[in-house]
């Protein structure tokens, strides 16, 4: 049985809403790597911009690094939903370093 996870996280200011079915520690240290992204095919005749804007952004990405302190929150689903852009981010990200140089 294949996993599909819901990842958001924040990019630019904007909250992405995508669907992968690799979601995995990634080797670059502080990051989440997301891979084989799945988008909504059902519907055809109806256009979301937003969905058509990922699937652009994403055209030829087979993984994609996110920094960990970008997510905000990662759910293995049952069924896919659509992915979506949310162009206003009401979470602000904390503003630190993972680790601090020592003195």
């Amino acid at each position: 049985m294949s996993h599909l996870y819901r990842v958001n996280f924040i990019c630019n200011g904007k909250t992405y809403e995508l669907y992968a079915k690799h979601v995995n520690q990634a080797s670059l240290f502080g990051f989440i790597e997301v891979g084989d992204f799945v988008f909504d095919a059902r519907a055809q005749l109806v256009v979301d911009p937003s969905e058509e804007k990922l699937k652009t952004e994403f055209s030829g990405v087979n993984r994609t690094m996110v920094p960990m302190h970008n997510i905000l929150r990662i759910d293995e689903v049952d069924k896919l939903g659509t992915s979506k852009i949310h162009e206003t981010c009401n979470v602000t990200p904390f503003p630190s370093a993972i680790y601090t140089p020592k003195p």
